[in-house]
């Protein structure tokens, strides 16, 4: 406990948002029930006129171990409410369609995952939502932007997959001074090193999928903000439209949220360390984590969080051939499309999460033929560095 009697962050993890049964149990109960028994039709009658707090209708409108998961994230992250969905993509594409509707205008940051540029390009501009794209790294760029007639902003805090850094505060300031609400996806900060509420933005997104649950086991993600935005349109969207997580899923990422502290920090740790042992090496171009010096906004970054999550990249000499070579001859770490998982994770965003862009936009927004995601996990940092140096021998 603080001198004020408060619960720190980290033990709000452990302890935040619990609801016990008449029992008492100790681990968080997982309540498997799709609706909910009502003593007389006037009591289902009152609730469908009015849901309490610890109230429910009706899986898809929520449930005590979603509830309880709920609470427990949005709180950790300094949030009022939180609405939990069935996926990361699912709470991007729930709170963009929550929120706007047909002229309206959202500024976004160009350097964005492919599935939300699907969402903004191609579902948001049909249903008469204007959408500008700017460099998310230029100030001047988001002043221009942001006019009287923006309704949201939209970006990653740190984007995937070249991991840059955007002055978050400076971007807050700016769409709050025409009375436009700013939408942050925290999913490669992620939720220990997440600085969204700090810098003011009114909502936030978290893929659960990653961090949460970082075992590469469940789907899952969550719209953070206040109550009356997520209680009012965020909700209503998610329960016509059948996004809501599984209470299931809802009771693994609770447990799962009890070492998502001692995970994340240990991972992010190994992360720097990897970027301090490939910085320089004769067969990469470059090599990006946003709080390392070889980062060229690493000061930025520094000061907007104490660490920069749990990934980084680097750009293989050679270009695809060299890089897919480079790949094959890894032993430890494994080929996959993921990250954020206990298992280290290289990816190829060119071939694979970002293939479908076209050619120019990959150059311009620097995902080379050659650059390299890697999610760092809880293997020990040596061994993952060891087996990086002998798979670049391989080149």
């Amino acid at each position: 406990m603080s001198e004020q009697g408060k619960k720190s962050r980290r033990t709000q993890l452990v302890h935040g948002g619990s609801k016990r049964s008449q029992w008492n149990e100790v681990s968080e109960a997982v309540f498997l029930t799709q609706g909910f028994v009502y003593d007389t039709a006037e009591s289902a009658e009152e609730r469908f006129i009015k849901v309490g707090d610890d109230e429910f209708i009706y899986a898809r409108y929520g449930n005590p171990t979603m509830r309880m998961f709920e609470d427990r994230l949005s709180g950790y992250l300094g949030f009022e409410d939180g609405f939990a969905c069935a996926s990361g993509m699912a709470a991007v594409n729930g709170a963009l369609m929550s929120l706007l509707k047909a002229g309206d205008k959202v500024v976004a940051s160009r350097a964005l995952f492919g599935s939300c540029l699907y969402v903004l390009e191609d579902i948001l501009a049909r249903f008469g939502v204007t959408v500008v794209m700017v460099d998310g790294t230029d100030n001047a760029a988001w002043d221009a932007a942001i006019t009287e007639d923006t309704t949201l902003v939209f970006l990653e805090s740190i984007s995937n997959p070249t991991l840059e850094v955007i002055d978050l505060k400076h971007v807050c300031n700016v769409a709050h001074g025409v009375g436009a609400l700013v939408l942050v996806d925290d999913a490669m900060a992620t939720p220990v090193f997440s600085y969204a509420k700090d810098c003011g933005a009114d909502l936030c997104i978290i893929s659960t999928t990653k961090h949460v649950d970082g075992q590469g086991r469940m789907l899952g993600g969550l719209i953070c903000g206040p109550k009356e935005i997520i209680r009012g349109s965020v909700e209503a969207y998610m329960k016509h439209t059948g996004g809501a997580m599984n209470p299931f899923t809802a009771w693994t990422h609770l447990k799962a949220l009890e070492t998502l502290e001692l995970r994340v920090r240990t991972q992010a740790k190994g992360a720097f360390k990897l970027a301090e042992a490939l910085d320089g090496h004769p067969k990469l171009n470059a090599v990006r984590y946003p709080t390392h010096k070889a980062h060229p906004q690493h000061a930025l970054a520094s000061a907007q969080s104490e660490a920069a999550g749990t990934v980084l990249t680097f750009d293989v000499k050679g270009g695809k051939d060299a890089c897919f070579r480079f790949l094959n001859a890894l032993n430890i770490i494994l080929i996959s499309n993921n990250f954020a998982d206990a298992k280290s994770i290289a990816t190829h965003p060119a071939t694979t999460t970002h293939q479908r862009l076209p050619d120019e936009q990959k150059g311009m927004l620097g995902i080379t033929p050659g650059l390299v995601r890697l999610s760092v996990g809880l293997e020990e940092t040596d061994d993952i560095i060891g087996d990086i140096l002998q798979a670049l021998e391989a080149i």
